[in-house]
């Protein structure tokens, strides 16, 4: 473990290959994180609860749990941005790594100028709240400080149909449900819901992860487009939605995405 964290920074790093471990740790001291090194699964999620990082990195081979079953559990648990590295390179594996819960997916062996460029792309993103029941938010008088007086707070939310997202506690609502995203499909109802029926290109949004923007400057890969295809996919699955018939989130072929008509009857 290095500690050389000046602003609170933590990353646990899962890997059972000790070379590759020596040397993430090496790539996340030098961006400033406090590490915790864990071997295998269980030894991963046990860190993962109880040092509550904000970027995690997760094998998929490891001993005890794979991968993919770590990140499912840890997303029952924590908000952590989940980087998959794997020496598995097929776009099945690739998917299956999204799928679970992964916001990004390196191939092993992996370059540590793309790998320190990407924590930074992550750290650039909002952080979400833990997964537990968000506190009630008390009306607050501004005037004073107090919780007391009349409701001034302005919320900061985006409405599509019946469903709805809070920028500030991170709520997603389909209806009357609750629904857990990661913190990469968060972001990504998020623009589309800011945009509404404006098409956002898989460019525009892969940017708009990174902090660009849509529209910004930067390269995206195919493979970073296809990703966004399986996020979109798992955000739409997450949502009952259908790409067939959607309720909220519509196709443009060959162009992106969008939201659909808010007067649409369906």
């Amino acid at each position: 473990m290095t500690d050389t964290s000046t602003d609170g920074l933590v990353a646990v790093i899962i890997e059972d290959d000790s070379g590759v471990r020596a040397l993430l740790d090496e790539v996340f001291s030098a961006a400033g994180f406090e590490t915790f090194l864990a071997e295998s699964g269980p030894e991963g999620l046990a860190a993962v609860e109880a040092r509550r990082p904000v970027i995690t990195t997760l094998d998929i081979n490891l001993p005890g749990i794979d991968g993919f079953e770590v990140a499912r559990r840890i997303r029952r648990i924590s908000s952590t941005f989940i980087i998959m590295l794997s020496a598995l390179a097929d776009e099945s594996d690739v998917v299956l790594g999204l799928t679970s819960g992964a916001d990004e997916y390196l191939v092993k062996p992996f370059r540590p100028r793309e790998l320190r460029a990407r924590i930074e792309a992550l750290l650039r993103r909002p952080r979400a709240a833990d997964p537990r029941p968000a506190a009630p938010r008390m009306p607050l008088d501004t005037a004073n400080g107090s919780t007391a007086g009349p409701t001034v707070l302005t919320w900061r939310g985006r409405v599509h149909r019946d469903l709805s997202l809070d920028l500030d506690t991170r709520v997603v609502l389909a209806g009357k449900r609750r629904i857990d995203l990661t913190p990469t499909e968060f972001e990504l109802l998020a623009m589309l819901l800011e945009s509404k029926r404006k098409v956002c290109s898989k460019t525009d949004l892969a940017l708009g992860l990174r902090g660009g923007g849509p529209g910004g400057g930067g390269h995206v890969s195919e493979p970073d487009k296809r990703a966004i295809e399986t996020h979109i996919a798992n955000l739409r699955r997450k949502l009952g939605d259908s790409s067939s018939k959607p309720r909220y989130v519509e196709t443009v072929r060959g162009v992106g995405y969008r939201l659909t008509p808010d007067d649409d009857p369906s």
